[in-house]
């Protein structure tokens, strides 16, 4: 069997999961909303006691905050529901909830999968990542500019605020009608639903109880995004060179978190089944990954070397793997030689 009957005889194999299940789904939503109400309020009241209190709430808060994300994330891959409808009248709610236009997000996030790891067609639904060679090449402005936006604090802390609050509100460029309207009703909806509880319960404990909820989950789901492409060994290739399902399984990370972050993150660490099918429902990923045997050697990270990936800055084409600022100053060298040279200074 060639590699390409390998690759497609992989995808093949995710059919039986690309199902979804009204009743687990109708469930999710039940298990996700009504928590997360539940703690908005009991943060709310905990103002009154303790604002430590309110905050340690509010984590809690947030980390089903990111699981209406994923129902919302799903709906734009039309696999929450069987029906399209259904999918976009749940999408525009969980929209709203995360801040999030239905359409807009939807046509940058298909997208994302069309081109992740294609290094000729970067730019729409992605992190921002340059070459050690674009690096050297590009304007000491855009160094620092790269160097900003990929600094922790900024991407983590300004960056859900830039593009959850701010970017999101307006239509890109080419939008379809559709698409336009969708953003404007979820603009006014968000502007209503907000206007509406600080009216309820003051602005002040509005933001008090919203603010920490919103900062937490936005810099939960970046850095979700971000080390599920951002990891060692990555896969990154030329357009002509570029092949959908290895950008999938080699280019997507098995992020192999405890069950409890795994259930409120929506099993979206097995990012690699996500990208290899996008129509395979949430509650089905764990499944594809250990029911298929060619998965099994996907790359895996934990939480813990996931922090790894804050030093990942560049990609190295030659060595094809991540790399920080300094090898922007040094020669090209292939991981290959790499290895060879430290081999050869062994005793």
């Amino acid at each position: 069997m060639t590699s390409k009957q390998k690759q497609l005889n992989l995808k093949k194999q995710m059919a039986p999961y690309e199902k979804s299940d009204l009743s687990k789904s109708i469930m999710q939503l039940v298990n996700t909303l009504g928590p997360f109400f539940l703690l908005w309020f009991l943060a709310y009241k905990s103002l009154s006691i303790s604002y430590l209190l309110t905050l340690g709430i509010s984590v809690v808060a947030a980390g089903f905050l990111v699981r209406i994300f994923i129902i919302f994330h799903d709906c734009c891959h039309h696999s929450f529901f069987k029906n399209r409808q259904a999918n976009k009248i749940i999408g525009t709610i969980t929209g709203i909830l995360t801040v999030f236009p239905y359409h807009q997000w939807q046509h940058d996030h298909n997208v994302h999968h069309a081109t992740s790891g294609n290094l000729d067609k970067r730019g729409t639904g992605d992190i921002w990542t340059l070459t050690v060679k674009e690096y050297q090449d590009a304007s000491w402005s855009t160094r620092a500019a790269y160097r900003i936006y990929r600094n922790p604090f900024v991407m983590l802390g300004l960056g859900p605020i830039y593009v959850f609050l701010l970017k999101n509100r307006f239509n890109r460029k080419g939008a379809r009608k559709n698409e336009r309207i969708n953003t404007h009703l979820t603009n006014a909806a968000i502007a209503g639903l907000y206007a509406f509880m600080c009216l309820a319960i003051g602005w002040e404990a509005f933001l008090m109880v919203q603010g920490p909820i919103f900062l937490i989950s936005g810099a939960a789901g970046i850095w979700l995004f971000y080390v599920q492409h951002t990891f060692e060994d990555s896969y990154f290739e030329e357009d002509d060179k570029w092949e959908y399902v290895k950008a999938a399984v080699e280019g997507s990370s098995f992020y192999k978190l405890p069950k409890v972050l795994q259930w409120l993150t929506g099993n979206i660490g097995f990012h690699h089944i996500h990208h290899l099918s996008p129509r395979v429902p949430n509650y089905n990923l764990e499944s594809a990954h250990y029911n298929t045997a060619e998965l099994k050697n996907v790359p895996t990270i934990t939480l813990s070397t996931s922090l790894k990936s804050l030093r990942f800055r560049l990609w190295d084409e030659e060595a094809q793997d991540f790399t920080g600022y300094g090898a922007a100053k040094q020669p090209a060298i292939s991981k290959k030689q790499s290895r060879a040279k430290t081999a050869s200074v062994k005793p």
